[in-house]
């Protein structure tokens, strides 16, 4: 008797041996343990096709995200939060990396022999602005900083160290500048404004929030002083361990050097000229109202 159980115990372990170990994957339920749900048409019966009973989950009409059915929302009830104060006049500036700007660059996207601003990002179809979601320029980032090698004049609203020194490690010029929403919306769609016959007008000046960081020569602010912009370049070299190229000896100095006037939207166009695309001429005024 002893015997054979001890066999049957046997036998039982080595069949144990031989099954797979017990996984969620493997774990199946008995037969005929579980039954469909069938819907059924008395009272409870599940007639609401399991979107509740009234409501707006019933009536697929959901909630916008955030809203709080009727309580103030996260964002009121504490407004002394010092994140949220003033969040929604904040300035937001798009990144563009400079992996992007090379890949642009290389696939003849962009001309580096001409000088690039908003106006020629915006051209390339693969960036878009929306000024009113108090977006006011291109923030370039230092992704790719490593392998961008192009010798170029840029002009864009927002950038670090880093990615000044990789341009000018290269030979090339950036400038930070700030345009306002007048002048953004004409950048974005000039087309549209030259159609209805609208001069260019002037580009205001920064906010006084904004004022420190334009006429700032460590950030190449297009308002700052020449001679400080010469300097914090050799300074920025040193640091950085580069030799800085001497663009006033570059063939390429006039291009190199190109710079809108403070006042001045796009290259070439002055404010107060008139853009007829119907008779393909410009109108140029002789007097121009001042600003007032």
């Amino acid at each position: 008797m002893m015997a054979s159980l001890k066999e049957s115990a046997d036998r039982a372990l080595k069949m144990l041996h031989g099954l797979p170990r017990v996984q969620l994957g493997n774990l199946r339920p008995n037969p005929n343990s579980k039954k469909n749900p069938q819907r059924g048409r008395a009272q409870h019966g599940g007639d609401k096709h399991g979107a509740g009973n009234k409501g707006s989950g019933q009536r697929q009409n959901y909630m916008r995200l955030g809203y709080e059915t009727g309580n103030n929302p996260f964002y009121i009830r504490f407004p002394y939060e010092p994140y949220y104060k003033g969040h929604h006049m904040r300035r937001q500036y798009p990144p563009i990396s400079l992996l992007q700007l090379q890949v642009m660059l290389d696939t003849n996207r962009i001309d580096p022999t001409e000088p690039i601003d908003l106006t020629t990002l915006i051209n390339t179809g693969l960036f878009k602005l929306s000024p009113t979601s108090r977006e006011f320029g291109f923030q370039l980032t230092d992704q790719g900083a490593d392998k961008f090698k192009s010798k170029i004049c840029i002009e864009v609203q927002h950038a670090k160290e880093s990615v000044i020194a990789a341009i000018e490690r290269n030979g090339g010029v950036i400038r930070t500048a700030f345009y306002d929403l007048k002048s953004l919306q004409m950048l974005i769609n000039p087309k549209k404004a030259f159609e209805r016959g609208e001069p260019i007008p002037r580009r205001m000046l920064p906010p006084q929030d904004a004022i420190a960081y334009y006429t700032g020569a460590e950030n190449r602010g297009y308002l700052a002083n020449p001679e400080e912009i010469s300097k914090h370049r050799l300074v920025l070299a040193q640091k950085y361990g580069y030799k800085l190229p001497k663009i006033e000896e570059d063939p390429e100095y006039e291009r190199l050097t190109a710079m809108k006037d403070a006042r001045q939207i796009f290259f070439g166009l002055e404010p107060g000229w008139v853009i007829s695309l119907k008779d393909k001429c410009i109108i140029k005024p002789k007097n121009f109202p001042s600003d007032s």
